[in-house]
This record gives structure tokens, sequence and C-alpha cells, in this order.
């Protein structure tokens, strides 16, 4: 054993979240590395969802609206998030998927500003921000303006004037790059324009403070790092300054002020409910609700620390076996992810899943690998890193098994 794995073991031997590994389900000879893409199951959501399916639909059946609080799920799970991105319990709903939510924010954003023209979005953004924005651009009969998500090239889009809304991504999907909310959050309301966080890498995996920062809509995905199940339900942050005002697109009868009166007219909810729509997924919001017990007993400056550490080891590891890092070695601008780029990056993730490394791919030639300090361990980067490197010299990813494209990469 290296010198550099036992002191990895002695890390993990003092990680004061060590424990918390014991609460997920992880497959035996399997480094997870894949957690920014899908989490690892949380032992308590099977059944906690079997309850639900069992007792409170089995058994309770419609009662349960009322009984098991179904009824109230999207804001008594949506004050748990709050907890967790630096909000007032209000100001959070869960409910609808990251694409809907987007598309409610972009449109709520440039409807407080009807005399805009434009909303800014980032080029090179994951494509759904990308598509519901040139969605809600066509709808209003603005522009979507793309531009490099820097101090730069957002002060260059805001100068024109005419720029209602920005949405940016808190940290890149594909390289991991940390963006700065609250300098960029100030430069564009400094322009009077509406500022929208995508927290979908960044929520369960760096620190967040919404409200101290003075963000105007954030939406964010459960199922990455809060380890909430596929399709878990996305959720929506409206500040308290805009309640009352911010009229959002979709307005299903769970946003309606009083639901239950049929009334022919709209009147919104108070507060962040004012952006539910349909019907929730009871199911999914208990697999959800079961994870977030999990993150009550996390400090979030303990979860910060092992992830920069866990990686900064594998990119150490990276470097020498010779890859392009594309994360920011900066702490500061550095996600919960490491970025590699290698020309045959699709035959290399394939060969190092073979050998229970589970990364991801991303076009056209990333290497994309995601930390959850919550289950990981000092060791598990270090021995990933080593593996990486193996197949590397190997040459093993060029074995024709490696080199088909599945559907999903």
């Amino acid at each position: 054993m290296s010198a550099q794995r036992d002191e990895c073991v002695r890390r993990d031997a003092a990680d004061p979240l060590s424990s918390l590994r014991e609460e997920f389900v992880l497959p035996d000879g399997v480094i997870y590395l894949a957690g920014n893409s899908l989490g690892a199951l949380p032992r308590s959501v099977p059944g906690r969802v079997g309850d639900v399916l069992e007792k409170e639909w089995g058994q309770g059946l419609v009662g349960s609206w009322n009984a098991a609080g179904w009824w109230e799920a999207p804001r008594r799970i949506g004050a748990r998030v709050a907890s967790l991105v630096g909000a007032e319990p209000a100001e959070v709903v869960v409910g609808d998927g990251t694409s809907a939510n987007l598309f409610k924010a972009v449109v709520a954003g440039m409807r407080l500003r009807p005399d805009r023209r434009a909303v800014v979005g980032e080029r090179g953004n994951f494509p759904t921000d990308l598509y519901i924005t040139d969605g809600a651009s066509e709808l209003l009969g603005v522009e979507h303006r793309r531009v490099d998500p820097t101090v730069e090239g957002i002060t260059s889009a805001l100068a024109e004037g005419d720029v209602g809304a920005v949405l940016l991504s808190h940290v890149d999907y594909r390289t991991g790059t940390l963006r700065d909310m609250r300098a960029l959050t100030a430069l564009v309301q400094e322009h009077d324009a509406v500022m929208i966080w995508d927290l979908c890498h960044s929520v369960g995996a760096v620190p967040l403070e919404l409200s101290r920062c003075n963000v105007d809509f954030a939406v964010g995905c459960t199922y990455k790092y809060l380890n909430a199940g596929p399709g878990a339900p996305a959720f929506t942050y409206v500040a308290t300054r805009h309640h009352g005002t911010a009229r959002q697109p979709l307005t299903g009868w769970h946003g309606h002020a009083a639901p239950f009166s049929a009334a022919d007219a709209y009147h919104p909810a108070p507060g962040a409910s004012a952006f539910l729509s349909g019907s929730q997924p009871i199911v999914a919001d208990a697999a959800l609700e079961a994870s977030l017990e999990v993150w009550e007993q996390v400090d979030q400056s303990a979860l910060r620390a092992k992830s920069l550490a866990l990686t900064d080891i594998f990119i150490e590891g990276a470097r020498a076996a010779g890859f392009e890092v594309l994360t920011p070695l900066d702490h500061a601008h550095r996600g919960s992810q490491v970025a590699l780029r290698h020309p045959h990056a699709y035959p290399i993730v394939r060969a190092l899943a073979a050998r229970g490394i589970v990364g991801d791919f991303r076009e056209p030639d990333v290497l994309r690998f995601g930390f959850a300090a919550l289950y990981l361990r000092h060791v598990d980067a270090y021995d990933a890193a080593s593996v990486l490197g193996e197949v590397v010299r190997s040459e093993e990813w060029r074995e024709e098994r490696f080199q088909a494209r599945s559907t999903v990469t």
C-alpha cells in the first residue's frame, strides 16, 4: 500500500461525515462517481415508499390527502429544501420537473420587466436550459441572447439595456466550474434585470445562501446530490419580495389560492405556492423526504471541506495519468465534480465501469466524475484515480466491447 493511500485511510478514519456512508445502499466492488447524475439510494427510502404504497394509498386511499399530509407535501418538503439552500420556508416549493420549473421562472422573471426585450442565457449551458429558454422567449416574443458566462460576457449583454432576466447555472454541468453567485447576482440587478439560478449541480454539493445573495428565482433538481431517485421532483425558489407580484405561466389548480372552491377564475396562492401547477408525485415525494432526513444530519462546512479534499486527490491522480483537467484547480471556483478531456473519453468511461469505477461521459470528449461527499471516502478517490491510470496505460479501452454507444451516455 502506498504512502498516499495510507494517508487517505487515515483521513477516512477521522472524517466527521464517515458514519453517513452507512445511510446508503452501495453495491460491492463499485466506486460510484456518478452521483452528479443520479445519487445513490438512501437505505430509508424503500421503507418510506412502501408505507406510502401499502398504508397511505392501500389503506388510507383518498383520505390520505388529508390524513397523511399529501396535500401539504410540496410546502412541507420545500421547507426542508429551503434549509439547504439558505432560504425561508415559504420561499421554496417542491413539485414538477426541472424543465417545467425553469420555464415558469424565466417567464415570471420577464413578466416582472415587461418593457425589456431580451433574456440572457449562457452559451454551452445544459441543453434543457437552452431549449426551455428558447421556448419561453418565443412565447413572450423576446430574444434569447446567449453569452459566455463570464463577468465580461454578461456585462456586455446587459449594457444594451434591454435585458429583463438572466439564467445561469451555479455549477457548470460539463466542467464543474462554480460561479460567484453573490457577485453575478449583484451585477445583473445593477442593470435592473432579474437573476435566475439553476442549482441542479450545486444543491447538496456546495453550500448555498440564496437569501444572502439576494437571488430572485432559483430552480434545482433533487435526484443528483440529494439522492431522491430517478425522476424525483424539482424545487422552485421565489424570493419573498416577489410573492404576490411574480406571475408564472402554468397556472394549474394546485397553485390556486382556494383550489377546492372550484372557481372559474385563477387567483394565485400566497408565497412560492403560486408556482405549483398540477397534482404532485406523492410516491416520489416520499423518497425525497426520506433522503432529506439524512441531510438534516449534515454540517455543510464539513461537506464542502471533504468535497474539495476528494476532488483534490482525484485531480492529482488524473494529472499524473496525463489527462487535461477542465475543472478549476482553484477551490473557490470548483463544484463537486471533476471533468477530464480525452479524445477517447467514451470508451475509457466504459472500460472504467467494467472495473467498477462508475462515472459518465459528455459530448464530445469529456469524462465526468461526481464526488458525493456523504458516501464517498478519500480512499475511493485515490483508488478510482489509480484505476483510471491503469486503464489508460494498458489501453484496455480499445477493446471492441467498449466502443458501441449506449442510448444513455
